[in-house]
């Protein structure tokens, strides 16, 4: 192959992402929300963003790199940007063995540190970080229900928060295709889902009215220096987005995070995240799961 040809077929066509463009959109993204894209997301950041170009009236990758680098537009698609870096995979029930704990070992133990400290019933207050669509507060709002409905001696309320907006409306919405909900007990599914009542190609579930209105989902910004939401929180889950954070935002994360736990309350991390709270100086009580002095 000559040396022309080569040149012609390595040149990105205008509806490619260019390595340039790459480089300054991975350095936006990374700066405003913490979130690493290292070389091998070129492929799946460059189809993402081709997908909104068009949806913001571009022709091409390139014409909508020039508004965002030339014509002013990094500010009005900031948050466009970060959507489509943000990776929302999340699973009801995921790591189910976090689920088994915080019904065994975590309720049991908060209560029981709460006892006699109010006349009235405690709240357990839970906060899903980086919630994605909704899924693990579900999970969690599910968990708490049924203890509740079966000890009778405390309320519950959950915060899920997201740096999607766009996921948030999902998550608001809680509708999700049937097959996601597999994962969820049998007796869990009677409960709190609701089916569609006709036949469908790609049938839809809904979470139940009664979770919807007890789970209350806002915007963060995990790489914010300080989170707007209360300070007693007994439970934090932070779990498989810290991987995508440098070293020193992990740790800075979760010392933000730490400081909107009550004394013994619990931070729970993704498995491959675990070194992360040990390096800090918490106590882990079982895989993953640490709770702070």
């Amino acid at each position: 192959m000559s040396d022309e040809s080569w040149t012609l077929t390595a040149t990105p066509s205008a509806d490619q992402l260019s390595p340039r463009d790459f480089q300054k959109i991975a350095a936006l993204v990374t700066r405003h929300s913490g979130i690493k894209l290292p070389l091998n997301k070129h492929s799946m950041l460059e189809g993402r963003v081709r997908k909104r170009a068009r949806s913001a009236g571009y022709v091409s990758i390139r014409d909508y790199c020039d508004y965002l680098f030339e014509g002013g537009g990094v500010a009005a698609e900031l948050p466009h940007l970060i959507d489509v870096a943000t990776t929302n995979k999340t699973d009801f029930f995921r790591e189910p063995q976090h689920f088994q704990f915080l019904e065994t070992r975590m309720l049991p133990d908060l209560l029981l540190r709460r006892r006699g400290q109010t006349r009235n019933k405690p709240t357990i207050k839970v906060w899903s970080a980086a919630c994605s669509n909704g899924a693990e507060a579900y999970t969690i709002a599910m968990v708490l229900s049924d203890v509740a409905a079966a000890r009778g001696d405390f309320n519950w309320s959950i915060l899920g928060t997201d740096i999607s907006r766009r996921i948030l409306v999902q998550a608001r919405q809680a509708v999700y295709f049937a097959d996601v909900i597999q994962p969820v007990p049998a007796p869990k599914q009677s409960r709190y889902v609701m089916h569609e009542r006709c036949v469908t190609p790609m049938p839809q579930v809904r979470i139940v009215p009664e979770l919807r209105h007890s789970v209350r989902f806002a915007p963060l910004n995990l790489m914010d220096a300080t989170y707007p939401f209360d300070i007693d929180f007994d439970i934090i889950f932070l779990r498989n987005v810290l991987i995508y954070f440098e070293k020193t935002d992990q740790k800075a994360v979760v010392t933000r995070l730490c400081s909107h736990l009550r004394s013994g309350g619990y931070l729970l991390l993704g498995h491959a995240e675990s070194m992360i709270g040990i390096e800090l100086g918490l106590r882990q009580v079982a895989p993953a799961t640490f709770q702070v002095p």
